[in-house]
């Protein structure tokens, strides 16, 4: 039985899961969870990387003590966030969050200076305000003597990894995601960088997935236990690229959703596909194991997050359970709303903000936890029926089924709306879908497993996957007739608001 980690960090919360490879499944357990929160100072928003480090090597240490011998880890994590790291290996400030507020402006003055249309040409990557480009630049404009200072720019997998083994890399599948790096070849953009001033000596060496790095050499892990000789891999260090992995299906064309504080939705292809229509829709293009991951991004069940925060500050119960129940039992369709309006991403007061959004697109707002969730969840359903008819324009294919992968296809409800939304039958799980394709990537680059199709028979050996099969297909239909009215009207309200 061979024994690896998967350190699998998401946009809320961090593992630490042990996986057991018997040479035909693979089982993974978690042992130890931990939360990541933002840390406020002034008006800014950091990432508490210190404190994550830290709970990932108590992670290790506690395997390493119950189990033995570790023979390989890796790494995976949201994308986009970064660190600084001196010519000493000294971290110069605790990384900015992608959600911090400067990163706006800096997008629209980048935008101004390059081009939309070019921008998209150059990187393939859809244009979003949290991409390492606009945080770069931010940090150009707000403190341009700690990039000076810096000689190494470290996105969050391969900061963590070199606090392990001493090793600089910037591993594929995140660095795509930066719109840093040129569209369908492995090189950063250093004309892009040179033209937006941007120090592009900052910008480490790029790997491909599953490149070995070296050996943990933490000093306290190697007093801890005996992890002199594990191996840490290079592993699919962009979340949503692992869960990639460990979709349950050997066909070719599919759709997924990654399903998480982030719902991820698109398909996978041979290159970026970068044209007037990809452009016109806002996809991405983002770097897969041996492919690219032509998707979107959708605002996920952050709304759900918020909204359980806000309820729970003035004492509400809101354990998801509870709100699940709640939801199943309101009236459908109360209120519609577009996830992915921009006043969503970093909102003072989540419920509040949704219902500021109805009363501006003339409908009446949800008064109760119950309704205000399944408005939330139908709006979901129908933004991933919307994201599944533009994907099928763009590629000109039609997806019989909708794999949703990740924590999020453990919420029945959501996926029946979704099953419902898309007239498309729903195969959900892994739930552990980043940590199964962390491991899946180690054991390919310990050649314990021989190529990509052998991990995709592995994964079906070792999950059991929930299918749901489309309901009140009619009732749904004009609901989406609905939807994309409000999405409309939603666009306009806000549109008029920003130029008031």
């Amino acid at each position: 039985m061979m024994n690896l980690l998967a350190i699998d960090l998401g946009a809320s919360s961090g593992r630490v899961m042990r996986a057991s490879f018997n040479g035909a499944t693979l089982s993974l357990q978690e042992v130890r969870r931990f939360r990541n929160q933002p840390a406020y100072i002034f008006d800014r928003m950091y990432t508490n990387l210190y404190s994550i480090y830290q709970e990932m090597k108590w992670g290790i240490a506690d395997v390493v003590k119950t189990h033995g011998q570790v023979a390989a880890l890796g790494i995976d994590s949201w994308a986009v966030d970064y660190g600084l790291v001196d010519s000493n290996g000294h971290l110069l400030d605790l990384p900015r969050h992608y959600r911090d507020g400067r990163n706006v402006s800096a997008m629209a003055e980048v935008v101004d200076k390059v081009g939309k249309k070019e921008l998209f040409l150059r990187t393939g990557i859809q244009l979003q305000p949290f991409n390492t480009l606009y945080q770069l630049y931010a940090m150009k404009r707000e403190n341009e003597n700690l990039l000076s200072a810096a000689d190494k720019l470290l996105l969050i997998p391969d900061l963590l990894n070199f606090f392990l083994c001493g090793e600089m890399a910037a591993e594929f599948t995140n660095a795509t995601t930066t719109q840093l790096m040129c569209a369908g070849v492995c090189e950063w953009d250093r004309d892009l960088m040179a033209q937006l001033q941007l120090p592009d000596g900052l910008l480490p060496s790029i790997v491909p997935a599953g490149s070995a790095l070296g050996y943990v050499r933490d000093p306290e892990l190697l007093r801890m236990g005996p992890v002199s000789s594990t191996r840490v891999i290079h592993t699919t260090s962009h979340d949503t690229a692992c869960a990639v992995v460990s979709v349950p299906t050997d066909g070719q064309h599919y759709a997924y959703i990654s399903s998480g504080t982030w719902s991820l939705m698109g398909t996978v292809v041979a290159e970026p596909m970068i044209n007037e229509l990809t452009e016109q829709l806002n996809f991405t293009n983002e770097g897969g194991l041996g492919n690219y991951r032509l998707l979107k991004n959708v605002m996920g069940l952050w709304l759900i997050q918020e909204t359980q925060r806000v309820l729970e500050s003035v004492g509400e119960q809101a354990d998801i359970e509870r709100l699940i129940h709640r939801a199943r039992m309101a009236k459908p369709f109360q209120f519609l709303f577009n996830p992915d309006d921009v006043r969503l991403l970093q909102p003072e007061n989540m419920p509040d903000t949704i219902r500021q959004i109805c009363v501006e697109t003339g409908q009446i707002p949800p008064t109760d936890a119950g309704s205000l969730v399944r408005g939330i969840f139908e709006s979901l359903a129908l933004k991933y029926r919307m994201v599944l008819d533009e994907l099928e324009r763009v590629t000109g294919r039609h997806y019989a089924a909708v794999h949703i992968v990740g924590g999020g296809s453990q919420n029945q409800l959501l996926s029946q709306f979704t099953a419902n939304a898309t007239a498309r039958m729903v195969v959900a799980g892994p739930s552990e879908a980043s940590a199964m394709g962390n491991v899946l990537v180690q054991l390919l680059a310990l050649g314990e497993i021989a190529t990509p199709s052998d991990m995709t028979e592995l994964v079906i050996r070792s999950v059991e996957p929930v299918t749901y099969v489309p309901r009140d297909v009619d009732l749904w239909e004009s609901a989406y007739a609905t939807f994309q009215r409000i999405v409309e009207k939603q666009a306009e309200s806000q549109s008029l608001s920003i130029e008031t």
